[in-house]
């Protein structure tokens, strides 16, 4: 599977099953998108804000509630595989994008996996391991967020050091150069831990004069 962005503002998620599964599905997509939740009863879990419709519907009804609700993206979390086969077909006959949370590593039943995340707006670090290994994507989560903490503020502050570099008249390979060196400096990432304000401080004292500093 090739690993894609996808903007889900202004769209709608329908999470057919409110068990453990199913609340966590719906409060990942619910940091954007409108999240229907289908099911006879809830877990005791947050939703993230998702809309709960207590129902039971059958296989029969599934292309009733896909075309009633309208989703982009239909996640298929029940215990149930008829059930969740029934939505999975009512959705790709509806041009909706499938998840099938039942998949145990067979992508043939979807055509989306949701991938452990890691958010540090702008940055946005996806791992998956096609299902076959949920602890290690787990792992990998935790590793990158004790390593690397400060992805957000290091993209902002590499960000408007590239824009300053180059409103300066520094050369294209010059201004790669400097970049890389601020995103591989350790002491950059350190000064971070004190704020965006001090770790552009320390990725200027880093990189040094160049070409276009001189007054």
């Amino acid at each position: 599977m090739i690993p894609l962005m996808h903007d889900f503002e202004g769209e709608t998620v329908l999470v057919v099953g409110g068990g453990p599964v199913g609340a966590r599905k719906a409060r990942s997509f619910a940091t954007e998108a409108s999240v229907v939740v289908l099911s006879p009863e809830f877990a005791d879990r947050a939703f993230g804000g998702a809309e709960r419709v207590r129902a039971a519907p059958t296989p029969e009804e599934a292309r009733d509630w896909v075309e009633r609700i309208d989703p982009a993206l239909v996640v298929a979390a029940t215990d149930d595989p008829d059930l969740n086969d029934a939505f999975s077909t009512a959705a790709k006959d509806h041009g909706a994008l499938v998840n099938r949370a039942d998949d145990h590593g067979d992508q043939s039943f979807g055509n989306v996996v949701v991938p452990a995340t890691v958010r540090d707006d702008p940055v946005t670090l996806a791992i998956a391991t096609g299902g076959r290994a949920p602890a290690l994507s787990k792992h990998l989560r935790e590793q990158f967020e004790d390593e690397f903490g400060n992805a957000g503020l290091m993209a902002a502050v590499v960000g408007d050091l590239r824009e300053d570099l180059r409103e300066r008249g520094v050369p294209p390979a010059e201004r790669r150069d400097a970049v890389r060196f601020v995103v591989r400096s350790r002491e950059v990432w350190k000064a971070l831990d004190s704020g965006r304000s001090k770790g552009e401080q320390v990725a200027r004292d880093v990189i040094g004069e160049l070409p276009g500093d001189q007054t």
